[in-house]
């Protein structure tokens, strides 16, 4: 099916696919256990140059799913330090930022590869390692336009209820 979007490589708008997965209902999150979502990270990394390996991570460092290239082992290491990398920058975000300890987006270079980590919904991110070589405008773009596409249906709710009376 060809891709009515102007630019090459985009990535399909939801509901491209199809409909809904049985029993989903419009506005469902995503968790461990239910990854519907793992094939527009596997078009993410498919239609973008130099994209090796997705993931969507809770705020806290879960894994919630990942492309088939990562081991489970090696996307729960990734979900780790994409999670402190996140923390980090949020902490150089208030301190010297304009105080509101937003992250827009990190990405990190090391030899042999890119990290990058963007927002991706309430308490979730989207990372994703590329080869060093990649257009890392093109990888950013596309990582945006999926988080645009798909980020009200990535959320990450925190695995404690917070402290104070019940009611």
């Amino acid at each position: 099916m060809p891709d009515a979007s102007p630019l090459p490589n985009r990535i399909p708008q939801i509901g491209a696919r199809g409909p809904e997965p049985t029993g989903a209902a419009p506005g469902f999150s995503m968790n461990a256990q239910n990854p519907n979502l793992e094939w527009l990270l596997e078009n993410l990394v498919g239609n973008t140059h130099g994209a090796v390996h997705a993931l969507v991570l809770s705020k806290d460092g879960l894994k919630l799913c990942h492309t088939a290239g990562l081991t489970v082992d090696k996307a729960d290491q990734l979900a780790a330090i994409a999670a402190g990398v996140q923390a980090l920058s949020h902490g150089a975000s208030a301190e010297f930022g304009d105080g509101s300890g937003g992250v827009r987006n990190s990405m990190t270079e090391f030899h042999g590869g890119i990290l990058f980590i963007v927002e991706a919904g309430i308490g979730a991110h989207l990372a994703v390692i590329a080869a060093e070589d990649a257009d890392v405008g093109l990888i950013g773009h596309n990582m945006d336009e999926l988080v645009e596409q798909i980020g009200a249906f990535l959320t990450a709710a925190p695995r404690y209820a917070p402290a104070g009376p019940t009611p």
